[in-house]
């Protein structure tokens, strides 16, 4: 019997803070916050380059390429919606705006599948430090579906040996009645 062993997080594969980009996780209609947070942490290591990536579940992937980059297609063939294309226009634009301010470089990358997986990817490209995602402030009954498929930060703490921050975009008043 064949056991396939997993690599395990260790000095050993750590990858030093300074000198290596950071890898965002970005969703449409996100706080500002995430990517302001980027450029903060981008610039305290000496402006290191920051990789933007947004993942369509919607899309898969039909070849990764060395850079991070992947060439992706609908999940059904015969429809030939390059809607993506508009959504991916959005976000470089939303980016432009919220680090205006920011010297840094900075790229943006269109990605396809499970956010983990694609992040994950676009991080081992790039020989990223660490992983930065938002977090979401859910409703009460997205809390359970939350819980029971896991969150995608959750996930990337699990399947790669990169640190991940995650940035807080709305918090629980501690003192208001639980909903359930």
């Amino acid at each position: 019997m064949f056991f396939h062993r997993v690599p395990q997080p260790s000095p050993q594969r750590m990858v030093p803070m300074a000198g290596h980009p950071l890898v965002v996780g970005i969703t449409p209609g996100q706080s500002e916050l995430v990517a302001l947070t980027a450029a903060s942490w981008s610039e305290a290591l000496g402006g290191v380059p920051i990789y933007f990536g947004y993942v369509d579940r919607s899309r898969i992937v039909d070849e990764e390429y060395a850079d991070g980059t992947v060439r992706h297609s609908d999940m059904d063939p015969d429809l030939a919606d390059d809607s993506w294309r508009v959504r991916a226009t959005q976000i470089q634009r939303f980016l432009a705006e919220a680090l205006v301010e920011h010297k840094g470089p900075w790229e943006f990358r269109y990605l396809a599948g499970r956010p983990d997986r694609a992040l994950t990817h676009l991080a081992r490209a790039v020989d990223a430090s660490a992983i930065i995602v938002g977090a979401r402030h859910p409703s009460s009954t997205e809390q359970l579906r939350e819980f029971l498929s896991e969150s995608v930060a959750l996930h990337l703490s699990r399947h790669q040996h990169r640190p991940v921050l995650i940035v807080p975009v709305a918090v629980v008043d501690w003192k208001a009645p639980t909903p359930w």
